[in-house]
Protein backbone atom coordinates (compact mmCIF):
# COMPACT_ATOMS: atom_id res chain seq x y z
CA UNK A 1 0.00 0.00 0.00
CA UNK A 2 1.07 3.54 -0.72
CA UNK A 3 0.95 6.34 1.84
CA UNK A 4 -0.58 9.63 0.74
CA UNK A 5 -0.99 13.04 2.28
CA UNK A 6 -4.08 15.01 1.31
CA UNK A 7 -4.21 18.75 1.91
CA UNK A 8 -7.51 20.57 1.58
CA UNK A 9 -7.44 24.29 0.93
CA UNK A 10 -9.79 26.77 2.51
CA UNK A 11 -11.83 24.66 4.92
CA UNK A 12 -12.75 25.80 8.44
CA UNK A 13 -11.54 29.34 7.78
CA UNK A 14 -13.68 32.13 9.20
CA UNK A 15 -16.68 29.85 9.64
CA UNK A 16 -16.82 28.94 5.95
CA UNK A 17 -16.71 25.49 4.37
CA UNK A 18 -16.79 23.75 7.74
CA UNK A 19 -15.79 20.11 7.86
CA UNK A 20 -15.14 18.26 11.10
CA UNK A 21 -12.06 16.09 11.00
CA UNK A 22 -14.07 13.13 12.30
CA UNK A 23 -16.33 13.55 9.26
CA UNK A 24 -13.32 13.60 6.94
CA UNK A 25 -11.89 10.48 8.56
CA UNK A 26 -15.23 8.70 8.10
CA UNK A 27 -15.45 9.87 4.49
CA UNK A 28 -11.94 8.69 3.62
CA UNK A 29 -12.56 5.33 5.28
CA UNK A 30 -15.80 4.95 3.30
CA UNK A 31 -13.78 5.50 0.10
CA UNK A 32 -11.75 2.41 0.94
CA UNK A 33 -8.65 4.18 2.24
CA UNK A 34 -6.81 2.62 5.17
CA UNK A 35 -5.04 3.91 8.27
CA UNK A 36 -6.73 7.31 7.92
CA UNK A 37 -5.33 9.98 10.26
CA UNK A 38 -6.27 13.66 10.35
CA UNK A 39 -4.13 16.45 11.74
CA UNK A 40 -5.54 19.76 13.02
CA UNK A 41 -8.64 21.44 11.64
CA UNK A 42 -7.15 22.82 8.42
CA UNK A 43 -7.69 19.70 6.33
CA UNK A 44 -4.64 17.48 6.56
CA UNK A 45 -5.31 13.78 6.03
CA UNK A 46 -2.82 10.91 5.86
CA UNK A 47 -4.04 7.62 4.44
CA UNK A 48 -2.99 4.46 2.65
CA UNK A 49 -4.31 3.13 -0.64
CA UNK A 50 -3.51 0.53 -3.29
CA UNK A 51 -4.34 3.16 -5.94
CA UNK A 52 -1.24 4.59 -7.59
CA UNK A 53 -2.69 7.47 -9.63
CA UNK A 54 -2.65 10.74 -7.69
CA UNK A 55 -4.97 12.27 -10.30
CA UNK A 56 -7.55 9.52 -9.79
CA UNK A 57 -7.31 9.75 -6.00
CA UNK A 58 -7.71 13.53 -6.19
CA UNK A 59 -10.79 13.24 -8.42
CA UNK A 60 -12.41 10.67 -6.09
CA UNK A 61 -11.79 12.84 -3.01
CA UNK A 62 -13.04 16.04 -4.69
CA UNK A 63 -16.28 14.35 -5.76
CA UNK A 64 -16.76 12.71 -2.37
CA UNK A 65 -16.39 16.08 -0.58
CA UNK A 66 -18.97 17.69 -2.87
CA UNK A 67 -21.35 14.76 -2.36
CA UNK A 68 -20.88 14.64 1.42
CA UNK A 69 -20.54 18.32 2.33
CA UNK A 70 -22.11 20.18 -0.61
CA UNK A 71 -19.19 22.34 -1.69
CA UNK A 72 -15.95 22.14 -3.65
CA UNK A 73 -12.50 22.68 -2.23
CA UNK A 74 -9.10 22.45 -3.84
CA UNK A 75 -7.59 19.04 -3.06
CA UNK A 76 -3.84 18.40 -3.09
CA UNK A 77 -2.64 14.80 -2.86
CA UNK A 78 1.04 14.04 -2.43
CA UNK A 79 3.12 11.00 -1.65
CA UNK A 80 5.34 11.09 1.42
CA UNK A 81 8.31 11.16 -0.96
CA UNK A 82 6.94 14.28 -2.67
CA UNK A 83 6.45 16.10 0.65
CA UNK A 84 9.88 14.97 1.84
CA UNK A 85 11.45 16.45 -1.30
CA UNK A 86 9.64 19.76 -0.72
CA UNK A 87 10.97 19.82 2.83
CA UNK A 88 14.50 18.76 1.92
CA UNK A 89 14.71 21.26 -0.96
CA UNK A 90 14.01 24.21 1.35
CA UNK A 91 15.41 27.12 -0.62
CA UNK A 92 15.78 29.93 1.93
CA UNK A 93 18.39 30.49 4.61
CA UNK A 94 18.44 27.62 7.15
CA UNK A 95 18.02 30.17 9.96
CA UNK A 96 14.49 30.91 8.65
CA UNK A 97 13.32 27.30 8.46
CA UNK A 98 11.46 26.95 11.77
CA UNK A 99 9.43 30.13 11.08
CA UNK A 100 8.77 29.44 7.40
CA UNK A 101 5.68 28.61 5.38
CA UNK A 102 5.44 26.24 2.45
CA UNK A 103 2.98 27.17 -0.32
CA UNK A 104 2.56 23.86 -2.13
CA UNK A 105 1.66 24.33 -5.80
CA UNK A 106 -0.96 22.20 -7.54
CA UNK A 107 0.71 22.52 -10.95
CA UNK A 108 4.08 23.74 -12.19
CA UNK A 109 4.02 27.49 -12.89
CA UNK A 110 5.63 28.80 -16.03
CA UNK A 111 9.30 29.69 -15.91
CA UNK A 112 8.37 33.29 -16.72
CA UNK A 113 5.87 33.55 -13.85
CA UNK A 114 8.38 32.05 -11.42
CA UNK A 115 11.07 34.48 -12.56
CA UNK A 116 8.71 37.44 -12.15
CA UNK A 117 7.71 36.29 -8.66
CA UNK A 118 11.30 35.67 -7.62
CA UNK A 119 12.30 39.16 -8.77
CA UNK A 120 9.71 40.84 -6.52
CA UNK A 121 10.94 42.49 -3.38
CA UNK A 122 8.73 43.06 -0.35
CA UNK A 123 10.07 44.63 2.84
CA UNK A 124 10.66 42.11 5.64
CA UNK A 125 9.55 39.18 3.47
CA UNK A 126 11.71 36.50 1.91
CA UNK A 127 10.48 33.94 -0.59
CA UNK A 128 11.59 31.70 -3.42
CA UNK A 129 9.22 30.12 -5.92
CA UNK A 130 10.23 26.73 -7.27
CA UNK A 131 8.39 24.30 -9.54
CA UNK A 132 6.31 22.79 -6.73
CA UNK A 133 6.55 25.10 -3.72
CA UNK A 134 7.02 28.69 -2.67
CA UNK A 135 9.13 28.90 0.45
CA UNK A 136 8.08 31.94 2.49
CA UNK A 137 9.65 33.59 5.52
CA UNK A 138 7.71 36.64 6.70
CA UNK A 139 9.86 38.42 9.30
CA UNK A 140 6.81 40.02 10.98
CA UNK A 141 4.60 36.92 10.81
CA UNK A 142 2.33 35.42 8.17
CA UNK A 143 -0.70 37.37 9.38
CA UNK A 144 0.99 40.64 8.41
CA UNK A 145 2.60 39.36 5.21
CA UNK A 146 1.77 40.44 1.69
CA UNK A 147 3.43 37.31 0.25
CA UNK A 148 0.59 34.91 1.07
CA UNK A 149 -1.07 31.96 -0.61
CA UNK A 150 -3.41 34.23 -2.62
CA UNK A 151 -0.54 36.54 -3.56
CA UNK A 152 1.38 33.67 -5.14
CA UNK A 153 -1.66 32.04 -6.74
CA UNK A 154 -2.25 35.27 -8.67
CA UNK A 155 1.36 35.80 -9.64
CA UNK A 156 2.09 32.19 -10.56
CA UNK A 157 -1.34 31.41 -12.08
CA UNK A 158 -1.68 28.18 -10.10
CA UNK A 159 -3.64 26.86 -7.14
CA UNK A 160 -1.68 26.60 -3.91
CA UNK A 161 -2.18 25.63 -0.29
CA UNK A 162 0.09 26.81 2.48
CA UNK A 163 1.25 25.04 5.62
CA UNK A 164 3.71 26.19 8.27
CA UNK A 165 6.94 24.43 9.14
CA UNK A 166 5.47 22.65 12.19
CA UNK A 167 2.64 21.20 10.11
CA UNK A 168 5.00 19.96 7.38
CA UNK A 169 7.20 18.27 9.98
CA UNK A 170 4.19 16.69 11.72
CA UNK A 171 2.73 15.41 8.43
CA UNK A 172 6.05 13.79 7.59
CA UNK A 173 6.19 12.17 11.04
CA UNK A 174 2.58 10.93 10.84
CA UNK A 175 3.09 9.49 7.37
CA UNK A 176 6.20 7.54 8.30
Amino acid sequence: MNTYICLLRGINVGGHKKIKMAGLKTLFTSLGYNDVVTYIQSGNIIFKSHEKSIDEITAVIKKAIVDAFGFEVPVFVLTRKMLTQVYENYALSPEYLASSYFALLHTIPSTEDRALANNLELPNEHFIATENCVYIYPEKGYGKAKATNTFFEKRLNVLATTRNYKTIVKLLALSN
